[in-house]
């Protein structure tokens, strides 16, 4: 299993929901099983996202597509905060 997590600052956390639920890159069609968002509680304007999938190589075609089509375009990211902070993990456990 390996997960795909990003983490950046957002404006507004309603806006940046709204664009993720639209789901731009079609997230199930690009392999994601889950997905788990965060917020630090000390910080109302960042999240950290995990996507959950099973090859390392879908991980990687996803960073991939959402660095060309998502984070460049103020439309399908209008409440992107600076530059995603962005990994991919390998379940260790």
């Amino acid at each position: 299993m390996y997960t795909l997590q990003i983490e950046h600052g957002i404006k507004d956390f309603g806006m940046w929901k709204a664009a993720f639920d639209r789901d731009p890159v079609n997230r199930t069609a690009s392999g994601v099983l889950a997905h788990r968002i965060s917020r630090p509680v000390d910080d109302p304007h960042y999240v950290v996202v995990e996507l959950d999938l099973t090859r390392r190589g879908q991980a990687e075609e996803l960073l991939a597509r959402l660095r060309q089509q998502v984070w460049n375009s103020p439309a399908a990211a209008p409440a992107l905060d600076g530059a995603p902070k962005a990994r991919i993990l390998e379940s260790a456990g």
